[in-house]
């Protein structure tokens, strides 16, 4: 059977999002450049940009699809596949219930991080039943799974089996449970929360994603999810329902660095260029200033980049001693 594989940042957010900066057209031209197959654009509370974003993907070759994120009363979800604003202040398992009515998927992003509204642990909604085994076709699985490698080295890894049956008969109470958790956040400083996410993930069989929670061109793509979609001959052949099902199925594989780390070097040229281009293309007022900004930012990327790599030189010159 002929397969293909995409990679997809499934977490960006553009100037339609109170915390945003830059064009959706400027972020997908950028994307197409870097690699990625498709960019989801997940503002707060908004799907202005993202249907936008969605209707124009294919001018640039890359599959458009919608989505937001979303604040319940308990965190932010990432609502993807959807081109409308799921009812603000629901409860987690109501928004969830509404996003699968509307035919999207949702996933957990930055799960446990209360500073950027993460969700509680308890305010996910499991089913109640014993965690400990799952059946994975005619056999079992353990879940009580220990953290092996979210170290924040960005190699990629194999994240997520899909949803398997639970043990004894299946749900006795039908629960309207998350898709996936977006296990590597390239906006984390540290990996503790990604490491949470993913033990958290790998109990519960849920798949993971990695994306870039970019809110600058300069981050798109820092992280991203990998796909395999079976039944097609070319990326050109994969529709948003396509990546849909991948996601929710599983497997994945995760990619990507954290913040801020040497990759951000090529992607920061590589923006400051596009960025360039496309202000002198469109004209803007806003071009002049979003150079500027770009540049003070690649300046104090690579300041923090050269301290931090200086720190892990002695770090481990202290380790030979």
């Amino acid at each position: 059977m002929s397969r293909v594989t995409v990679r997809i940042d499934p977490h960006v957010h553009s100037e339609a999002s109170y915390d945003g900066h830059e064009p959706v057209e400027l972020i997908l031209e950028h994307a197409a450049d870097i690699g990625l197959d498709a960019v989801v654009i997940t503002d707060h509370d908004t799907t202005t940009g993202s249907v936008r974003a969605a209707e124009i993907a294919a001018d640039y070759g890359l599959i458009g699809i919608p989505g937001v994120e979303v604040s319940t009363a308990h965190g932010h979800l990432l609502a993807i596949g959807v081109d409308r604003v799921p009812p603000r202040r629901l409860s987690y398992a109501e928004t969830i219930a509404w996003v699968h009515d509307h035919g999207g998927i949702a996933v957990v992003p930055h799960p446990f991080q209360r500073s950027r509204h993460g969700v509680r642990r308890r305010h996910l909604p499991i089913p109640d039943l014993d965690a400990a085994t799952r059946v994975v076709g005619s056999g079992t699985r353990a879940t009580t799974s220990r953290d092996d490698g979210d170290d924040g080295s960005g190699r990629p890894d194999h994240v997520g089996g899909g949803r398997p049956d639970h043990v004894g008969g299946g749900r006795p109470d039908h629960v309207d449970e998350v898709d996936a958790v977006e296990v590597f956040n390239a906006w984390l400083f540290t990996g503790y929360h990604n490491r949470r996410a993913r033990r958290f993930a790998k109990k519960h069989g849920y798949p993971g994603v990695a994306a870039s929670d970019a809110h600058t061109l300069n981050y798109v793509g820092r992280a991203f999810t990998e796909l395999t979609i079976e039944g097609r001959e070319h990326v050109d052949d994969v529709t948003a329902d396509d990546v849909l099902a991948a996601i929710r199925d599983g497997p994945t594989t995760v990619s990507g660095k954290r913040a801020p780390i040497p990759m951000a070097a090529r992607h920061y040229v590589v923006a400051a260029i596009r960025k360039s281009g496309y202000y002198a293309r469109t004209g803007t007022r806003r071009g002049t200033r979003g150079v500027l900004r770009g540049s003070r930012e690649a300046r104090s990327i690579a300041r923090v980049g050269i301290a931090q790599g200086l720190r892990r030189i002695r770090r481990t010159l202290s380790w030979i001693r």
